[in-house]
């Protein structure tokens, strides 16, 4: 669902364009106002709904999710450290889902530079690095045996 920006609601504060991990977010130099400049080019990350003080910004759903004649509405709630997406179908009947914005402070996650490096059993394990203790699934995650996998071509 690429994004667009409401004009009326835009204030021009470029914090869409600062965060837009794919660049496609620009200020309109005539209107001082932001613009998605390829729809088609769209990450779909929604960085800058989230970023938006102004809630300007939202998405275009795809008929999959959305069928004709929906809107898609997304909602920056910062006091509430929330972002929430209202679906608004044709027949009036609406879904709401709310998920949180960040849960940490910035700059407070570990670059994965300050873990340790990764020793030769780490290589052969089929965890992730530092998933199972985030987890916290007794025992670890369930993996398969090397003796478990098939060798060879069938």
């Amino acid at each position: 669902m690429p994004t667009f920006v409401y004009m009326t609601s835009c204030d021009g504060c470029g914090h869409c364009v600062d965060i837009c991990p794919s660049d496609i977010m620009h200020i309109d130099t005539t209107y001082r106002r932001a613009y998605n400049i390829e729809p088609n080019m769209c990450w779909e990350c929604y960085s800058c709904v989230k970023a938006c003080p102004q809630n300007a910004i939202d998405c275009r759903g795809y008929a999959d999710f959305a069928p004709l004649g929906h809107s898609v509405r997304a909602l920056r709630e910062e006091e509430k450290g929330t972002i929430s997406w209202k679906i608004k179908f044709r027949n009036g009947s609406e879904k709401n889902f709310v998920s949180p914005i960040r849960t940490t402070d910035w700059g407070t996650i570990q670059s994965p530079a300050d873990y340790a490096a990764p020793g030769a059993e780490e290589y052969r394990n089929q965890e992730l690095a530092h998933e199972p203790d985030a987890l916290n699934i007794e025992g670890g995650l369930p993996a398969l045996a090397p003796e478990q996998l098939k060798q060879g071509v069938v």
